[in-house]
C-alpha cells in the first residue's frame, strides 16, 4: 500500500501542490484521508487519477470535460460513446482555434511584408493597428 504526502504525490506525478489542492477543492480529486497531524495521505488510486487529470489537461481538456471523463471511467462497463462525444467536441474546438491562428499568422505576415522599414510615421504595422478596417483578422474572422 502506498502512503504518500502531498509533496510526494506532487513529485511523482509532476503536478504542483496548489494545483493538487485546487483539484481537491473543485472535486476532481477526492479529499484524502489525513493523519492525526492533519497531513494529507494519498494512495495508488490518487496517483492514477491525478495522472489521468494531468494528461487530460496537457491535451487541453477543460475541467468539466475531465469531470465527465472521470465519471465515465468509474463505470467501465458502460458504452464509450459519451467519451467519443467529449473528444469530438474538444477536437472541433481545437480545429476552430487552429483556423483562427492560421488567419492570425497570415495577417501578421501580411503586416510584415507591407512594412517598408522607414520611420514610425510611415510604418505600415502601426497604420494597420491604428485602423482596424485594414485588418483582415478579427478574432478569428476574416474582416
Amino acid at each position: 500500500m502506498m502512503d504518500l504526502s502531498i509533496g510526494d504525490l506532487s513529485r511523482r506525478v509532476a503536478v504542483k501542490l496548489p494545483t493538487i489542492r485546487y483539484y481537491e477543492q473543485i472535486g476532481l480529486l477526492p479529499a484524502p484521508p489525513r493523519t492525526e497531524g492533519r497531513q494529507r495521505r494519498y494512495g495508488p488510486e490518487d496517483v492514477s487519477r491525478l495522472r489521468f487529470i494531468r494528461h487530460a489537461r496537457d491535451l487541453g481538456f477543460e475541467v468539466e470535460a475531465i469531470r465527465e471523463l472521470l465519471s465515465l471511467s468509474a463505470r467501465p462497463d458502460q458504452p464509450c460513446e459519451p467519451a467519443d462525444e467529449i473528444v469530438l467536441r474538444h477536437l472541433q474546438s481545437v480545429e476552430r482555434r487552429l483556423a483562427q491562428l492560421t488567419l492570425l499568422r497570415s495577417e501578421l505576415r501580411h503586416m510584415l511584408e507591407d512594412c517598408r522599414h522607414g520611420p514610425v510615421r510611415e510604418c505600415r504595422i502601426i497604420q494597420v493597428l491604428a485602423n482596424h478596417d485594414e485588418c483582415r483578422y478579427e478574432h478569428g474572422k476574416v474582416g
